[in-house]
């Protein structure tokens, strides 16, 4: 196992109390951080969501993606169901860093799409680990669950993994002019499945 689980503490958010833990990858020393809701030892499968970090969305409020809205629509989800999972994934902007993801944005800003733009600066439209997230799953005993995604590539690693997701559920957003484009790109080029 490349990842170990490092501490837990409450944490206090306006859907309730989630329990927040850390862990660490070994061998990267890269952090990620679960929030767990309610008996999560229970009534498998569970409710999971893989939340990739987006400093712009998550915390700046940014309108250029649906990130933040996706996680606090995420964390209500969880906590209405009454038990679940959100793992906090630490691999900013598809796991090309922040400072390559500003540079990004502004290749956007002259017009490029998402994923030209990051092959213009080298990269693949997508350069995230997600087996990690298996490996935590799999560390807190989780192997069924149901996953809040509309990325299709997101279930097939799962699975790939150990992890069996009997169900995915849409996580659906609505567009809005700064973030039109971008979901396009999710839905053209990257297979997401973002019904109208």
């Amino acid at each position: 196992m490349k990842i170990k689980r490092i501490q837990d503490a409450i944490l206090p958010t306006p859907w309730g109390k989630f329990i927040i833990i850390g862990f660490e990858e070994i061998l990267k020393n890269k952090h990620h951080v679960v929030l767990t809701y309610g008996d999560i030892t229970k009534n498998h499968p569970l409710l999971v969501r893989i939340h990739s970090e987006c400093l712009t969305g998550d915390s700046l409020f940014s309108l250029r993606c649906d990130c933040g809205e996706q996680l606090k629509m995420s964390l209500m989800l969880i906590a209405k169901e009454g038990q679940g999972i959100l793992i906090y994934h630490r691999q900013e902007g598809r796991n090309i860093g922040l400072l390559n993801k500003i540079k990004a944005y502004h290749l956007q800003d002259c017009g490029l799409d998402t994923v030209e733009a990051n092959h213009k600066l080298g990269f693949s439209a997508d350069e995230r680990d997600f087996t990690v997230c298996s490996d935590i799953l799999k560390l807190m005993n989780i192997y069924k669950i149901r996953l809040l995604t509309n990325n299709p590539l997101k279930v097939k690693i799962l699975n790939n993994s150990g992890i069996h997701v009997v169900k995915r559920i849409d996580l659906i957003i609505k567009k809005n002019s700064e973030n039109e484009k971008y979901l396009n790109t999710k839905i053209n080029k990257m297979g997401h499945l973002i019904p109208n």
